[in-house]
């Protein structure tokens, strides 16, 4: 699936809201768009990702699963905290200072931000520096203290 079109890095600060606001309604867009998506996180974070996907509104169904389970190769969201190959997926979110070794074929990375870490925003600034030294195609969207977004960068 990999092809010519490079990638898109989106950064988002959270400042107001926490993760588990955030991603669920990134990942209900992208699969709006009829993008499949990934979510890198650490191991100790994926049974809460997959519980949180099935539980966070009462009207929407966000359709996933893991890659150590069955049929993950068939999920429209697969959350993984092993894989190293964006290959197969559109949309790539990358949780705690997740990284893929292969970017090849994702449109679109999220690298979230834990605003309260300055271990976080400390970390994700040197991913900015390194990937704005490669000439990747950045965009940095930050919360204002009502959680709306604005584009910095």
């Amino acid at each position: 699936m990999a092809d010519a079109t490079p990638t898109d890095y989106w950064f988002y600060h959270l400042e107001a809201s926490t993760l588990e606001g955030v991603v669920p309604g990134l990942l209900e867009k992208t699969l709006q768009k009829g993008w499949r998506a990934l979510v890198k996180l650490p191991e100790s974070k994926l049974a809460q990702m997959d519980e949180l996907l099935w539980t966070f509104r009462e009207d929407v169904f966000l359709p996933h699963g893991r890659d150590d389970e069955p049929q993950a190769e068939l999920q429209p969201i697969l959350l993984s905290a092993t894989r190293e190959s964006a290959e197969g997926f559109d949309a790539v979110f990358l949780i705690d200072g997740a990284d893929i070794a292969d970017m090849a074929g994702a449109a679109r990375v999220m690298v979230m931000i834990n605003g309260r870490s300055q271990d976080d925003i400390s970390r994700e600034r040197g991913r900015w520096k390194t990937l704005k030294g490669k000439g990747a195609s950045l965009a940095y969207y930050q919360q204002d203290d009502r959680g709306r977004w604005a584009k910095k960068a």
